[in-house]
């Protein structure tokens, strides 16, 4: 079998067959397949695109190019995925909501990189928190526990991560097909019999509209369903941040908030849905019902001590999140005023992100150190009015970079005299 004959075939527009499809993921693993024909045949799949077939039969190669986290010793298990977006700590507060209400949440997450967080630097911020764990010990935890959050590990989709890396650097990052089969590699490696995905559009996001992030989340949903995984999809709108921290010892206090019942209100009802959901697809439950047992695991507390539970199995200091310790101060703050009065018409989450990045709290490479106690809170978003010379927002960190980060920030509001419509987070589920 020859590469270029495959890439021809995709540039005519016919569908590649299981076999070819096989060649062309061992021989990017084995790396026997050079970049350039790579690119070539990735910009052949970005302009004709892919069928439903293609697509899952690349997923489930990918998949199985490396690891394939077993856990089918556990029961119900679940998993959540983000795609990314500013102030997006969901999964502190939805694995333990899910666990509660019976759920195995054996989850591996990724590091911020850019505007958008990461939910292990997150749980970093936590003293002693482990995030590295060797299987038998993440397997252990999440039984006893019915959750367990660590950094990923192991060989998973290593065709994907090669992929990924020629994709950008050749323009073809924006193909739905290899968007899709990308995230769900490596969800499908990760083993979890259930897949809630957190499909996310606008300006803190990587899809810019809602009709784009419906297209990715049905593909995906697809392919979770072709692999023999429950999946459902949840489009969320990221115009403008998810709550009012931006930044990872910041986030954490804020998810801790929703689980004592006392969460911002767009934040709380989206860890409600996507646990419920989460809940609904395991044990076949009506979503009535689900959304009913979320709220109560927060309102009874339990939901709360399995992940004061679980932060103590991997080494972290539960009483920072029981208030009995207090997270490391930043070393300044500066505030951001209102230079106007009026309503906030329009907030631009990638500058809050980047703006964030700029006080310590993330990275622009990968290697780079962050401040744990640096970031952004909110005081103001998106509908709300404000005088002139009142706060917007409060920004933490070193002191040299605040006053740099302080303007960044400024850029990301809007300020008009007539309130704007409201926004509602959810734009649509898919089961």
């Amino acid at each position: 079998m020859l590469m270029t004959d495959i890439i021809e075939k995709k540039r005519d527009k016919h569908p590649l067959d299981d076999k070819e499809l096989e060649f062309f993921v061992s021989g990017v693993t084995d790396k026997s397949i050079p970049d350039y024909q790579i690119s070539a045949l990735l910009m052949a799949i970005l302009l004709n695109g892919m069928d439903r077939h293609e697509t899952l039969t690349l997923t489930s190669l990918m998949a199985k190019s490396g690891d394939m986290l077993d856990l089918f010793d556990l029961s119900h298990t679940a998993d959540k995925h983000s795609t990314g977006g500013v102030g997006d700590k969901t999964t502190i507060a939805v694995a333990p909501i899910a666990a509660a209400l019976g759920c195995t949440v054996a989850k591996m997450s990724g590091r911020g990189l850019g505007f958008t967080g990461g939910t292990v630097d997150k749980l970093e911020s936590i003293t002693g928190y482990k995030t590295a764990l060797d299987t038998a010990e993440f397997k252990k935890i999440a039984r006893e526990h019915g959750m367990c959050v660590t950094g990923q590990s192991g060989n998973f989709a290593p065709a994907d991560k090669r992929l990924y890396a020629i994709r950008d650097v050749t323009a073809t990052v924006n193909s739905i097909p290899l968007i899709a089969s990308s995230i769900m590699s490596k969800k499908l490696a990760a083993g979890a019999e259930t897949i809630v995905l957190d499909v996310k559009f606008g300006s803190g996001a990587f899809m810019k509209t809602a009709e784009d992030a419906e297209l990715l989340a049905r593909e995906m949903v697809e392919i979770g369903k072709g692999a023999g995984r429950k999946t459902a999809a949840v489009i969320t709108d990221m115009d403008v941040p998810l709550g009012y921290a931006v930044g990872n010892a910041l986030e954490v206090k804020e998810a801790v908030s929703v689980l004592k019942g006392e969460g911002e209100k767009n934040l709380t009802s989206l860890c409600i849905l996507l646990a419920a959901k989460m809940y609904q697809i395991s044990f076949n439950k009506t979503e009535e019902e689900s959304i009913a047992a979320a709220r109560r695991v927060i309102t009874d507390g339990s939901a709360f001590k399995i992940l004061c539970a679980a932060v103590k199995a991997q080494g972290g200091d539960e009483r920072l999140l029981t208030g009995e310790h207090k997270f490391p101060a930043a070393k300044a703050e500066l505030d951001l005023l209102s230079p106007a009065d009026g309503y906030i018409t329009a907030m631009n989450s990638e500058t809050v992100g980047k703006a964030a990045v700029m006080t310590g709290a993330g990275r622009e490479k990968l290697g780079d150190g962050i401040d744990y106690s640096a970031g952004i809170i909110l005081s103001k978003k998106y509908g709300d009015y404000v005088k002139k010379g009142e706060r917007l927002a409060t920004l933490y960190g070193a002191s040299e970079g605040l006053q740099n980060a302080r303007e960044r920030l400024a850029n990301a509001y809007s300020i008009g005299e007539s309130k704007p419509p409201e926004k509602p987070i959810v734009y649509k589920v898919i089961d």
